[in-house]
């Protein structure tokens, strides 16, 4: 990476004791991330990962519970437990590739990881919530949810998708206490952006030194990678009261990206 890390204190006042939340792909990066946090701040946390060991030490560290479950599989997806205060659907990956080459099944899988799964978390969740009168539905989705790239039709389209299907739960969420947003960030030092240092390489002819200076970057107005916590913060503000006025959002966490 081009920088060093950036230390990112917990600077928002949470206290979410009784609350349950459910995090996808909560056995590293962003997911892990945002389970410590809400961890920290009193909730419950299920960690949901298809990496179950990971998941497992993730929820050690929480306090918490681990399932391992490959999202792409729906019959795994409902046997989840959803009856959860929070739900953050955050489980993703990337293929890039020129449409033409595009693997169509692989397209597919992005989808159902990416799209079709949220869907079946928070259709199941939200009774519980409106029986409570309060819920948080968040959603990380990507500066890819507002702009495109090339090579990412299956990243792009899912992420677009999400953005759709979280405003429609806001909509129908608002009457009972529920709100529903997106976290749209720029890249963040995860390793699945570190996965796809030597795919951009190969796909845009340059070498892989110069991928997070000429791609990643490129348009940010701020010269660094996103620190999975600096997301985390974002989760756990959205969980508070004064939060709670803000429905059907999509903020970007893109360090002026979505500003040009």
């Amino acid at each position: 990476m081009t920088a060093e890390p950036v230390a990112v204190p917990h600077v928002v006042n949470v206290d979410l004791t009784g609350r349950t939340a459910l995090v996808t792909g909560g056995g590293s990066g962003i997911g892990r991330a945002c389970a410590l946090r809400l961890a920290a701040a009193g909730a419950a946390v299920l960690v949901v990962d298809r990496n179950v060991e990971a998941a497992k030490a993730v929820a050690a560290e929480a306090g918490g519970r681990a399932e391992g479950i490959d999202l792409a599989d729906a019959e795994a997806v409902d046997r989840l437990d959803t009856d959860v205060d929070i739900v953050l659907n955050n489980a993703g990956l990337q293929h890039v590739a020129p449409v033409p080459d595009f693997p169509a099944e692989r397209f597919a899988y992005l989808h159902r990881v990416m799209v079709e799964a949220p869907f079946l978390i928070i259709r199941r969740a939200l009774p519980h919530m409106y029986a409570r009168g309060w819920g948080r539905v968040i959603n990380i989705s990507s500066v890819h949810g507002l702009r495109a790239s090339p090579y990412k039709a299956a990243y792009v389209s899912a992420k677009h998708a999400l953005e759709g299907l979280s405003k429609v739960v806001a909509l129908e969420g608002a009457a009972h206490g529920v709100t529903a947003n997106c976290i749209n960030p720029a890249y963040v030092r995860t390793a699945l952006v570190e996965s796809q240092i030597a795919d951009q390489a190969a796909t845009h002819g340059i070498p892989e030194s110069e991928v997070i200076e000429k791609i990643m970057l490129a348009r940010a107005a701020i010269k660094r990678l996103i620190e999975p916590e600096e997301v985390a913060e974002l989760v756990a503000y959205l969980c508070t009261a004064p939060a709670a006025f803000i429905t059907g959002a999509s903020i970007a966490l893109d360090g002026g990206w979505t500003a040009n």
